[in-house]
């Protein structure tokens, strides 16, 4: 578990390893990625990532580069969470969404006081990915946001 500067367990910090270097690297350069499943009769996206399809289990699989488009499935303002460093962040969206290639993936809602609130969220929203940096040198997490023009 990643530890925060006072010594304390941080529960918000990725850990990246060999495999997930490519992804987290992306990240930070504002690029989303997802593997993609090449089995002939699969074909298809996931996320989070792994090293064999989730769908078919090959290991015919690739780093491909998502739009950064999707739509909101599901969500929930959250209040109280008493994890470091989350305390200090409440309330924020959680939220669940659909990337335009298939896979869905659990994310946080920022950049807008209604997201925060609740207000105005709807299934099948328009959004985007923009990528977080808590602290210069620190990781780059992607997270979403309504999409310029749909909407406050």
């Amino acid at each position: 578990m990643p530890r925060g500067r006072a010594g304390g367990a941080r529960h918000d910090l990725p850990e990246p390893d060999a495999f997930t270097r490519p992804y987290w690297d992306a990240a930070a350069e504002g690029r989303l990625l997802i593997r993609r499943c090449h089995a002939p009769a699969c074909g298809r996206a996931h996320h989070y990532p792994r090293e064999f399809c989730p769908h078919c289990w090959s290991e015919d699989v690739t780093w491909e580069r998502a739009s950064g488009r999707a739509t909101l499935y599901t969500w929930s303002v959250v209040h109280r969470n008493d994890l470091p460093p989350f305390a200090t962040r409440v309330p924020y969206t959680a939220a669940v969404v659909d990337l335009a290639e298939g896979p869905r993936m659990m994310t946080e809602l920022v950049e807008a006081a209604a997201s925060v609130a609740g207000a105005g969220l709807r299934p099948g929203l328009p959004l985007e990915v923009v990528f977080r940096v808590r602290a210069p040198g620190g990781p780059v997490v992607p997270v979403f946001r309504r999409c310029v023009g749909a909407g406050a």
